[in-house]
């Protein structure tokens, strides 16, 4: 298993670089086609504006602005790629983004976007595709992030369908890691955990090749989002990899306990799947 195809939101910020030389890195590690994509919603003018020349002219210099960010990131994207000498290709959209990336997503293994933002009007995205998707997600911290990863990962293990799921679309950069730390938060010897808590999945992992401990923990009270932010420092940790839990109405997410606390203080990137 590996990635083939490998999808980066692309923007005309200057946030958007982290993400584009992350995709690129991992592009190169597994020979894969990198798509970058831009989506700017259609403009849109209140109805009190609507009708008249006036509302024309105001129209018309959205679009401007809509075709300006797109060409902006194309060529962003373009620079670093050809530089890069990868296979790539750039899609650009106007439509509502999460929409867009929805269905851009059922053709690719993996995509790459940027934390959350309360400034953009995107900033449910990375919740959003991860959730309506399935596919697995990398979030790129808005602070912006340098090193490679998963030469270090951090596997957050709580024996559920979405942890199982993010760990198997994890498994290309799990099993060429250099370490993985599987933790394992208020464990219990129930029949998801088995009677020794990270055990059964350390097992499955190490039949992949992949170099992995347990690390157990009680939360004593603690949230446990918390918790895995202290312990990517303690350890170096250069990935996060954990199921997101949560669920949209209207498109306004509720997201549950550990992912709330890692996608709003996230200091490094996290791969996530519903």
């Amino acid at each position: 298993m590996t990635y083939k195809t490998i999808l980066v939101h692309c923007d005309e910020h200057p946030r958007a670089a982290a993400r584009v030389k992350l995709a690129i890195d991992l592009a190169r590690r597994h020979g894969a086609h990198l798509i970058g994509m831009a989506v700017v919603a259609p403009p849109y003018l209140p109805v009190d504006m609507m009708g008249g020349a006036a509302s024309a002219d105001v129209y018309a210099l959205l679009e401007e602005g809509n075709r300006a960010r797109l060409a902006g990131a194309k060529a962003a994207f373009k620079r670093e790629t050809e530089a890069a000498g990868l296979s790539a290709e750039f899609l650009e959209r106007v439509d509502q983004p999460v929409e867009a990336f929805d269905t851009a997503l059922r053709y690719a293994d993996l995509a790459i976007v940027g934390q959350r933002t309360e400034d953009s009007s995107d900033s449910d995205l990375p919740e959003s595709v991860a959730i309506d998707t399935g596919r697995p997600v990398i979030v790129v911290p808005h602070i912006g992030y340098t090193r490679p990863i998963g030469g270090n990962v951090l596997l957050a293990w709580n024996a559920s369908p979405q942890a199982a799921h993010a760990a198997t679309a994890a498994l290309p950069l799990l099993a060429t890691a250099k370490q993985v730390t599987l933790l394992v938060v208020n464990g219990s010897g129930d029949d998801a955990h088995g009677q020794e808590p990270g055990a059964d999945a350390a097992r499955w992992l190490a039949r992949h090749g992949v170099k992995v401990t347990v690390q157990r923990e009680s939360s004593a009270g603690s949230d446990v989002g918390s918790i895995i932010l202290s312990r990517v420092l303690d350890f170096d940790i250069d990935l996060v990899v954990m199921g997101v839990y949560g669920h949209s109405r209207f498109r306004e997410f509720v997201l549950g306990g550990a992912s709330a606390t890692i996608l709003s203080s996230m200091t490094v990137p996290v791969l996530m799947a519903h």
